[in-house]
């Protein structure tokens, strides 16, 4: 992880069209605005982590409806296809 150390309307820039902000700084609260490109995504981390897990349990609810349809496709001649 790297650590850097800006004071209040000092920017990051990442990847040459990310810039990070410091807008203002209240007792132990930096409020951080960002310009980015339009079809970036930006998710506080909480959101993301909830994403990521409805998300592997929606392809495990998927994989387990295919595995009860039991579908044995290696007997399936050309002209059933």
């Amino acid at each position: 992880m790297l650590y850097l150390t800006r004071k209040i309307g000092e920017s990051v820039i990442i990847n040459n069209n990310i810039e990070v902000k410091v807008v203002d700084i209240r007792g132990k609260s930096v409020k951080i605005g960002f310009t980015f490109p339009e079809d970036a995504t930006v998710l506080r981390q909480e959101l993301h982590e909830r994403i990521q897990e409805e998300n592997k349990a929606a392809a495990a609810h998927t994989l387990d409806a295919l595995d009860a349809l039991d579908l044995d496709l290696s007997s399936t001649t050309e002209t059933d296809k």
